[in-house]
């Protein structure tokens, strides 16, 4: 089955959060939080403006994002669990750099 968000709609699958601490205590899976970060799996096409003028999201398919901690409804679709959420409940997309790289 695929599934395609509507409007301005986003379906995310979070990322798992790290098993150890900092300082290398391992976290048990009823101790953690659930994380705030997710890839996101497929957007809508985009909301309406006043105009009645599509607006397209900023967000797309395989980016990796911040969503706040109660944000969104959580489903199961082919018995994986996501989020739909809109594109404002996101806080933001983050970018990944290259680590280790050498300013010239």
């Amino acid at each position: 089955m695929k599934f395609r968000p509507l409007h301005d709609r986003v379906l995310i699958r979070r990322l798992e959060g790290e098993a150890k601490s900092a300082g290398g205590i391992i976290i048990p899976d009823t101790a953690k939080e659930k994380p705030q970060e997710g890839e996101v799996v497929a957007a809508g096409p985009g909301a309406r403006d006043d105009a009645g003028k599509l607006v397209a999201l900023e967000v797309k398919a395989g980016d990796r994002v911040l969503f706040g901690k109660w944000s969104g409804t959580e489903v199961k679709i082919n018995g994986e669990d996501l989020i739909i959420m809109k594109e404002s409940d996101i806080l933001g997309i983050m970018e990944v750099t290259k680590a280790g790289k050498k300013a010239a």
